[in-house]
């Protein structure tokens, strides 16, 4: 079926969905949107990536819409402000050329040029605006997007989105030693570790600034606000999981869900697959739980008061763009050019990367 049915093209196609890996329950129950400002998201995303000589200019020509990193964002922070949208999609479009290149570093050895960029990311985040000019692209981009993040709540937000990406960036590089001395995580710890390089809740937290309003803590750690949160995010993860497992392998990944279950549980490839499947499933359906009750918890937060109604409502639109993730992120998955591994020329190789490091042959 279309991801759109009333789609705004002129000629409208279906999206052909593998029956390994199609969600009948995703297609049928989490019917998507796109947030009205996308037309100019796409474009200025795009402009965006070429200013700050993100990726190269003949590759953000053939290959940036096709990737579809905007229509993810755009499929999920609904209600937002444009440009509340802008930065996200932005610095969601930075998070993607990061992982390209801590993939290339990690399959040319080049742990000198990665452990640079580390710490130039974890500086960059304590002080982005003395980073805006910085010789990496990657850092200049990364300061460029989070300063922008930065603008739109109080420094309490900031704070806590910082400490979120320093645990992202050291998960990564957790990753990196683990893939580069050939290290195949324990199912646990891989799934413990993959809500970190997910980056869980920086996408979480994300909610807030699209909804306009910071949640308290006694909002943001309710165990059912908290719950349908993190059943949004290991869908996506593991769904991600599923449909990067021939990619990865092609690769010689040693970071996927379906890898570790072979490797550690026994499991054969089929099998794993079908493991992956129950998982995803199993999210969707605790979710649609979880949801009903997260959404009560808007209604009881919107006491009559003025601040009583501002938080039910931010919390009303957090836990719908919750529900909006697991669409956006199906569809991201069969419209993106980053999952086509059959169409590449080399498996191991996606065809939109730099495989040079910064400054380095």
């Amino acid at each position: 079926m279309p991801a759109f049915p009333h789609s705004t093209t002129s000629t409208p196609t279906a999206i052909a969905v593998p029956p390994s890996l199609a969600l009948p329950v995703i297609e049928a129950a989490f019917p998507r949107r796109l947030h009205p400002y996308w037309p100019r998201l796409q474009e200025k995303t795009r402009t965006w990536l070429l200013e700050m000589r993100l990726m190269p200019a003949d590759k953000v020509a053939e290959y940036a819409d096709g990737l579809c990193y905007t229509d993810l964002m755009a499929g999920y922070y609904l209600g937002a402000p444009d440009e509340v949208l802008q930065a996200i999609a932005d610095y969601s479009a930075w998070f993607f050329v990061w992982d390209d290149r801590h993939d290339r570093d990690i399959v040319h050895r080049r742990p000198a040029a990665w452990r640079r960029l580390r710490f130039r990311l974890h500086a960059a985040l304590e002080s982005p605006r003395t980073h805006l000019h910085h010789e990496d692209p990657l850092v200049a981009g990364f300061a460029d997007s989070v300063l922008r993040l930065y603008s739109f709540l109080p420094q309490s937000w900031n704070r806590r989105f910082a400490r979120h990406f320093h645990q992202v960036i050291d998960a990564y590089d957790r990753e990196f030693r683990n893939r580069t001395e050939g290290v195949i995580p324990k199912v646990d710890e891989y799934l413990a570790l993959r809500r970190l390089t997910f980056a869980h809740w920086i996408w979480t937290d994300l909610l807030e600034p699209s909804a306009g309003l910071e949640l308290p803590n006694s909002v943001r750690k309710h165990p059912t606000y908290r719950r349908a949160a993190l059943l949004s995010q290991e869908f996506a993860a593991w769904y991600n999981d599923l449909c990067s497992l021939p990619k990865e392998i092609a690769g010689d990944e040693v970071h996927n869900l379906g890898i570790s279950l072979i490797k550690h549980e026994g499991l054969t490839l089929e099998e794993a697959v079908a493991d992956m499947r129950r998982r995803v499933e199993k999210c969707v359906e605790e979710f649609l739980v979880v949801e009903r009750d997260a959404l009560r918890l808007s209604d009881d937060l919107d006491d009559g008061t003025v601040r009583g109604k501002e938080l039910g409502t931010a919390v009303r639109a957090c836990v719908r763009n919750m529900r909006n993730w697991f669409s956006t992120v199906y569809w991201f998955h069969h419209e993106s050019g980053r999952y086509r591994v059959d169409s590449w020329d080399d498996r191991s190789t996606p065809p939109y990367v730099n495989n040079e490091a910064a400054g380095e042959k």
